[in-house]
């Protein structure tokens, strides 16, 4: 049976410009996403068919999540986090696909998307509200004498998010695929032994079936919640004062 971990090696595919199966997958899910989104909209009909339909669902649903965390004043953002939504959801489903690689369950990308909204944090923070940005890390009301300690707390707390962002995306999408590689494995091994343990092999398949449909729903419930915590974070730049 192959090394469940052999499915996430990223391999040179043009060793000269360094380009791999992740950069592949990543340019291709960005395809996808063009691609579906101009085919959908492409007639643009006041009464929207399947296609069109399921682009102003998923605009409406991070329109939503955007605006119920930031107020309307968080629109600006829209383009960023609906890109951010549509590319880790889409790289989550493609992942599905048996043989496809999953590029979100590379550290290196999730960390990526995690410092691109964290960086833009910050830069909106500092440009929209200058020094008062800081005042994200000085929450009011607190007695003069624990304010330092609060303070260190605040800085701790805002410089872990990049990681536990990029940890959590990372982490699912990788145990979860590490999961449906053993009980596939399993189904294998136990299909091609004797008759007597070969009336086994049900078992794992069944348990594989399960939590292929439970990897599709964390794959969707991954992507949200990546959308919800860099609504949470720019709604911090939006309004730094506690």
């Amino acid at each position: 049976m192959a090394s469940p971990i052999e499915q996430f090696q990223v391999k040179p595919i043009i060793p000269a410009i360094n380009f791999t199966n992740s950069s592949l997958f990543m340019i291709g899910a960005a395809a996808v996403i063009v691609g579906g989104l101009l085919y959908a909209t492409r007639k643009k009909a006041l009464i929207p068919g399947r296609a069109q339909s399921v682009a102003e669902i998923l605009h409406d649903f991070v329109a939503n999540t955007l605006t119920d965390t930031t107020g309307r004043e968080g629109m600006k953002f829209f383009p960023f986090v609906f890109s951010l939504f549509m590319f880790v959801l889409t790289a989550n489903l493609l992942g599905m696909i048996p043989g496809f690689f999953t590029t979100t369950s590379q550290i290196v990308v999730t960390f990526a998307l995690a410092f691109l909204v964290i960086g833009t944090v910050i830069v909106y923070g500092f440009v929209a509200h200058g020094l008062h940005f800081l005042h994200l890390f000085t929450p009011s009301g607190v007695p003069g004498w624990l304010l330092p300690f609060i303070t260190v707390i605040e800085i701790i707390s805002f410089l872990s998010r990049p990681i536990s962002l990029s940890l959590r995306l990372f982490a699912n999408m990788l145990a979860g695929h590490i999961a449906l590689k053993v009980f596939g494995g399993f189904v294998v091994s136990l299909g091609t032994a004797g008759i007597g343990i070969a009336l086994l092999s049900p078992l794992p398949l069944l348990m594989a079936v399960g939590l292929t449909a439970l990897e599709f729903l964390v794959a969707a419930l991954q992507a949200y919640v990546f959308t919800v915590l860099t609504c949470i974070y720019l709604n911090d730049a939006l309004h730094p004062g506690h």
